[in-house]
């Protein structure tokens, strides 16, 4: 039996981390978001750098020139976990914000992730990935990604009551907490911050969801970006599973036996078994359903007839081929459990 944490002295101080590889464009806006934090403890970013095709590191050094609140550090892997890793080395913060590139937090959100912390003496707490699109395409994934149907019923990716869950998006820590658990799992390509949030349960430790912590989020620009981006999900959920399988939960295996079905329903078809063609038929009708429900205009909705198989197939794939033997860490990553078209935990 884990103690329960003392309470944090009244408004600790406060070290966000930030993991960051070609994002020299975004990397600006996600950090004046961190320093205009409406919050009167201290505040510190420290900024992982990892070697980038762009001018990342040029950026990220003019931005800490031009605020002592800001420290760079390497990451020489290039790798998410290593990068967030690095920037808690150098972490003085009580508590720990984790914050991504192609984020951008409200005012309030220290201040009201702090409180919660507080209140409910929880290791890590978090709110909704609010995903907002710029372009079209950007719009209807948003959608999607706001749709049960295309996520399933995870807290973060549309609201809900308040209360302990199996993980939250991104997420703010005690500091001891994090690092009692070793920090992030270098290892691990995707999928780092749910096993992360599985070892703090594990360890006795409170993952609270509040509906009030919102991060802007921009989800991915091309049909080959989303591809890749869930493959990779539903591979790193394999891996995942295979390392903890106590972790299972039953919806976690809709997607890819969704593929199998409507895979072996067209070969079917294909082959001159009619009736098999009812698994391809139904995935179809639903995902025509979910458009209409989820579109907010005639041309989203159509875009949504493909945004939504992207997501299952691709991630449902990923989940049946598994992670690389020899796979390196190195890809940024967003927490994702995995697409589930009839829910998601």
């Amino acid at each position: 039996m884990v103690p329960t944490p003392p309470a944090m002295s009244t408004l600790p101080p406060v070290s966000a981390i930030m993991p960051v590889k070609d994002d020299a464009q975004a990397l600006p806006a996600a950090v004046a978001s961190l320093l205009a934090q409406r919050y009167d403890g201290a505040l510190e970013l420290v900024i992982g750098v990892g070697p980038s095709a762009d001018d990342t590191e040029a950026v990220a050094a003019a931005l800490a020139g031009a605020d002592e609140r800001v420290t760079v550090v390497p990451n020489r892997s290039g790798g998410t976990a290593a990068g967030l890793n690095a920037a808690l080395a150098a972490a003085n913060g009580e508590v720990i914000v984790r914050i991504d590139a192609h984020c951008e937090l409200p005012p309030d959100y220290v201040s009201t992730a702090v409180a919660t912390l507080q209140r409910t003496n929880a290791g890590n707490v978090g709110g909704i990935q609010q995903a907002v699109g710029i372009t079209a395409y950007q719009q209807a994934v948003a959608a999607a990604m706001t749709s049960r149907f295309g996520v399933g019923d995870a807290k973060f990716h549309y609201g809900g009551t308040e209360g302990p869950v199996d993980t939250v998006y991104l997420g703010v820590f005690r500091a001891e907490a994090l690092h009692d658990v070793g920090g992030f799992d270098e290892t691990l390509r995707r999928n780092q911050d749910y096993q992360l949030n599985w070892r703090l349960r594990e360890a006795g430790q409170l993952v609270w969801f509040d509906p009030n912590l919102v991060v802007r989020y921009q989800p991915r620009s091309t049909l080959g970006g989303l591809a890749s981006q869930y493959f990779q999900y539903g591979q790193w959920k394999q891996e995942m599973l295979r390392r903890h399988p106590k972790s299972l939960r039953a919806r976690q295996v809709v997607a890819p036996l969704t593929v199998i079905g409507v895979t072996a329903g067209l070969v079917g078809v294909a082959t001159g078994r009619r009736w098999m063609g009812a698994a391809p038929a139904v995935y179809a009708t639903a995902v025509t359903v979910a458009a209409a429900a989820a579109g907010r205009s005639m041309p989203e909705r159509l875009r949504l007839l493909h945004v939504f198989p992207t997501m299952h197939m691709s991630w449902g794939l990923g989940f049946l081929r598994g992670a690389p033997a020899q796979s390196t860490e190195g890809a940024p990553s967003a927490d994702a459990e995995g697409p589930d078209w009839r829910g998601r935990d």
